[in-house]
């Protein structure tokens, strides 16, 4: 029999909010995030391009488990928006395929356009992005310089306001549901305005609960690691994992309750909520996920070990 493959890395739990830099993907900051670490399981929690900076929550151990709720959260960004020139991938990184004069376009205009663009939009998905096609990235397509069939995809832009202009570029503050693409909010923007339009700059400020108040530079993790007790204050930065969820009700189990929950049934809860999805404590201990049933019980979704 051959041997079992042991686990390598340290079994650390936590999430931490990276500010990602721009130049590198989502992935390499990842990466030199879970080697800093020395983690044994990392994840992150919806890509930036690599023209992005901002907000990357990464999940260690079992955040990872959590990582899918994230993912599902509103964003929120800063947006630069450059009028007149539209570029292949509709950001800076694109070859500049159309021009097109923005004398006629005024502080005033982006006003009235941007009330087009709040509240429940449909977006065509752009080639340069991961959606698969027939089981290829849409950005393999368009490297081709192909360009193939999409269907537009609803999307919430819950905030979108104007914070600076100065014309040919203005800035956005933006807040919107899951599946957003900013790239396409501009472009869109911009043919509106009738002049075409292009991403210039852009960072995550904002995912689900967490801003950018509290995050960490690969060079801050990188400084971390080297030290002779690095992984004291790299372990300090870490959020607990329920800090994810701190916008769910809370739940306090019974011993009794507790242990069903971990058998995988569910459970009726005095008081509990009517409906939704709920943290699940024992005692202080974070349990993980449940949602409420129609019957009123609470059934286990997503169940830590550790928990």
């Amino acid at each position: 029999m051959g041997r079992r493959r042991r686990h390598s890395g340290r079994p650390i739990n936590g999430i931490l909010l990276l500010d990602k830099p721009v130049g590198i993907t989502s992935n390499a900051a990842l990466q030199q995030v879970k080697c800093g670490y020395r983690a044994r399981k990392a994840g992150h929690t919806g890509s930036l391009d690599p023209l992005a900076s901002g907000l990357l929550p990464i999940c260690l151990g079992d955040a990872t488990k959590l990582s899918s709720f994230l993912l599902d959260a509103d964003k929120r960004y800063w947006v630069r928006v450059k009028l007149g020139e539209k570029t292949a991938t509709a950001d800076a990184e694109g070859e500049v395929i159309e021009t097109r004069s923005t004398d006629d376009i005024s502080e005033r205009h982006i006003h009235d356009v941007l009330q087009d663009f709040r509240g429940e939009i449909a977006q065509l998905p752009p080639m340069y992005s991961a959606i698969k096609h027939k089981g290829e990235r849409l950005y393999d397509i368009a490297r081709r310089g192909e360009e193939v069939e999409r269907k537009p995809r609803v999307v919430q832009i819950h905030e979108l306001e104007l914070v600076a202009s100065e014309l040919p570029e203005f800035e956005l503050n933006v807040v919107c549901s899951k599946g957003t693409y900013v790239r396409t909010l501009a472009e869109d923007i911009g043919e509106k305005l009738g002049c075409g339009a292009h991403v210039s700059g852009l960072r995550r400020t904002g995912v689900g609960p967490y801003s950018e108040t509290d995050m960490h530079t690969l060079e801050e993790i990188t400084a971390q690691a080297e030290e002779r007790d690095g992984f004291v204050g790299l372990d300090a930065k870490l959020l607990p994992l329920d800090s994810a969820l701190s916008a769910w009700p809370e739940i306090v189990l019974s011993k009794d309750m507790a242990f069903y929950i971990r058998q995988g049934q569910p459970v009726l809860v005095p008081k509990a909520p009517l409906e939704g999805w709920v943290r699940l404590y024992s005692g202080d201990a974070f349990l993980g996920v449940g949602e409420v049933r129609d019957d009123g019980r609470i059934a286990p979704r997503r169940l830590l070990v550790n928990g």
